[in-house]
């Protein structure tokens, strides 16, 4: 196929890109490079299967021959970037989705949203399936990266049944690996550095909140197996996996062997007290779940940051 990947010069959109070569199919990447890289991507340069545009998504897009499908992951995705760009990161889940199934209803192809655990904002019901509507403050801070999202849903499903158009929908939980912004803001990077620098871990409130990593490679692998099913609801992609956030640093201190201590600071506005996927629909529809053990995962991303890490 020909597949067109909004976002494609970021972390997961990077790796996807990967996973879609290695299955033989034609890829472009589409991406504005505010929170993406090229060096994501430098690895692809010169192979005849994939094409890199500079495009801003929230603009019409041109794009000749045929599309089969597409991804949509184009958007800022840590704390960091969505606190910097909250203007952008609302234009990128309204108009930038909206450009996208533009384009999907002029190709005649389906379309895969990457939406995000943030739609359930701080959990009420704990896992959370994707029949739970969340409790999200839409004016706090995170309100920009959670009701884009949210938005981008009802767009999607909006354009599903006005439409036709063959639809899927992705609800990302936290994801971790390689290619991973160093200073992204994102727990795992974000411990990781400190360890190998030496620095203090920090964590942010009294280190009690849950969350759940689940590895790149296995994020993907969802996403594709979704993109095959033909099923149009949301889908959990995550690892059930949780642990404390002071579990994980004891955790990434032993396995970096680093002298470091951890220092707490207060927690940010509306950030989720718990966070853990009930992936009972990804297993019983995709046939997917996790398979890349947390040691094995943290491994191979603390050799990245080993190598690329001042």
């Amino acid at each position: 196929m020909r597949i067109l990947v909004t976002g494609g010069a970021g972390f997961i959109g990077s790796h996807l890109c990967d996973r879609l070569l290695e299955k033989g199919h034609s890829v472009i990447a589409l991406d504005n490079l505010l929170t993406g890289s090229i060096n994501n991507i430098a690895h692809l340069a010169g192979c005849n299967s994939f094409k890199f545009i500079q495009h801003d998504v929230t603009e019409y897009i041109y794009l000749p021959g045929k599309i089969d499908f597409i991804f949509h992951l184009a958007s800022p995705a840590s704390p960091i970037d969505y606190l910097m760009y909250p203007i952008q990161t609302l234009k990128v889940g309204a108009l930038g989705t909206h450009k996208a199934l533009g384009l999907a209803r002029e190709k005649s192809c389906g379309l895969l949203l990457a939406s995000t655990s943030e739609v359930y904002g701080d959990p009420l019901v704990h896992p959370q399936p994707e029949s739970y509507w969340g409790n999200v403050n839409p004016v706090g801070p995170r309100g920009v990266y959670d009701e884009a999202k949210r938005f981008a849903e009802a767009m999607v499903f909006a354009y599903h049944r006005t439409h036709g158009i063959d639809t899927r929908i992705a609800r990302i939980f936290n994801t971790y690996g390689p290619r991973n912004r160093a200073d992204d803001g994102r727990v795992v990077p974000s411990f990781v550095c400190q360890a190998i620098r030496g620095e203090d871990l920090t964590i942010f409130g009294d280190g009690g909140q849950t969350r759940s990593f689940c590895f790149v490679s296995d994020t993907v692998n969802g996403l594709i197996s979704l993109m095959e099913s033909g099923y149009h609801d949301p889908v959990n992609i995550g690892n059930p996996n949780e642990m404390t956030i002071k579990e994980f640093a004891m955790e990434i201190i032993r396995l970096t062997e680093s002298t470091s201590s951890i220092t707490f600071r207060n927690l940010p506005v509306d950030d989720p007290k718990i966070r853990k996927p009930d992936i009972t629909t990804a297993m019983s529809v995709l046939n997917w779940k996790p398979t890349v053990s947390l040691a094995d995962g943290l491994a191979k991303t603390i050799d990245y940051f080993r190598r690329t890490v001042k």
